[in-house]
């Protein structure tokens, strides 16, 4: 059917995973795939947080520029490392039915967690968990974690931390979930968590076409909401901002939450909204949370993030 379909992809068993669905999906209606493992500037810097590299899309950047070189055709991505605001030429195709969106800790025992008073140690390479892990357990320390999941896992075994926060979604798929994992009900995840999404150029009307045949969109529906709550805050990866929205039957149920760096300040938002009243809903959620003291959160949070830099 046409020419073949280069599938851009990170290098890591998660995003190679992802990109082989992607694949399996396409070669299931007649078209011919290859994959193209790149690998992106996230992978290679791992001495330094996330926020402080100062990078929005610092895991899409390089196959968003293989695209705009013409060395693949499409990128397949895990939505919640994707900016708001696409480069300018390449849009959405195509998100795959979500997994589930939950937080996740893995633990070496977890009768720390009962005692209140002990000054256990967690790691993330998250701001956004690390708030909410902060705001629920005071005393704790958090330490930077970085890697994809597999180094992460191998950190956390050789480190004498007492747990590491992931996405259920990442180690469920590349079978590394641990039986004693506890699912982290009370956190609200990333913007998009669990979600996967396909990019291509907006000018290749074959890809569009074909990628509109493997969307998903009461997915699409959801994650359309939490990332215009998530851009109308500003938020991209230097803020601690969890949003998720669900349907159910003909209304979408939204939660949304800001959070200062050191957790001690959150401002919430719950609602929900009928289905076919739903433009522009995310983006209202935001206006109230920033009218509730947020836009002076966001604005401290600015200034301690450009202080780090």
């Amino acid at each position: 059917m046409g020419k073949i379909i280069r599938i851009g992809t990170r290098e890591s068993e998660l995003a190679l995973w992802q990109a082989k669905t992607v694949q399996t999906k396409l070669e299931a209606l007649g078209h011919d795939t290859i994959l193209v493992p790149i690998t992106s500037t996230g992978d290679q810097v791992l001495d330094k947080p996330l926020y402080e590299l100062g990078i929005t899309g610092i895991f899409t950047k390089t196959l968003d520029i293989a695209l705009l070189k013409g060395q693949i055709d499409i990128a397949v991505h895990s939505m919640k490392d994707v900016p708001t605001q696409l480069p300018q030429g390449i849009i959405q195709c195509a998100v795959l039915e979500r997994a589930v969106a939950n937080d996740i800790l893995v633990h070496k025992g977890a009768e720390f967690l009962e005692d209140s008073e002990n000054t256990s140690t967690i790691a993330t390479g998250s701001l956004r968990r690390k708030a909410q892990w902060l705001h629920k357990y005071p005393n704790h320390n958090v330490v930077d974690l970085r890697g994809n999941v597999n180094t992460r896992l191998l950190k956390l075994i050789e480190n004498d931390w007492q747990g590491a926060i992931f996405a259920q979604a990442g180690l469920e798929r590349i079978k590394l979930m641990p039986k004693d994992a506890i699912i982290l009900d009370w956190m609200v995840p990333a913007p998009a968590q669990g979600a996967m999404v396909v990019v291509s150029l907006e000018e290749d009307s074959h890809c569009k076409e074909v990628l509109e045949k493997i969307n998903h969109t009461p997915s699409e529906i959801e994650t359309k909401v939490e990332r215009e709550f998530l851009r109308t805050l500003e938020g991209g990866c230097t803020a601690p901002i969890g949003a998720l929205a669900q349907i159910q039957d003909d209304s979408l149920f939204f939660r949304g939450v800001l959070f200062s760096l050191d957790g001690k300040q959150k401002l919430e938002i719950e609602k929900s909204v009928s289905l076919d009243t739903i433009e522009g809903f995310g983006a209202n959620c935001a206006k109230e949370i920033l009218n509730q003291g947020g836009d002076a959160l966001m604005q401290a949070i600015r200034d301690e993030n450009s202080a780090l830099h």
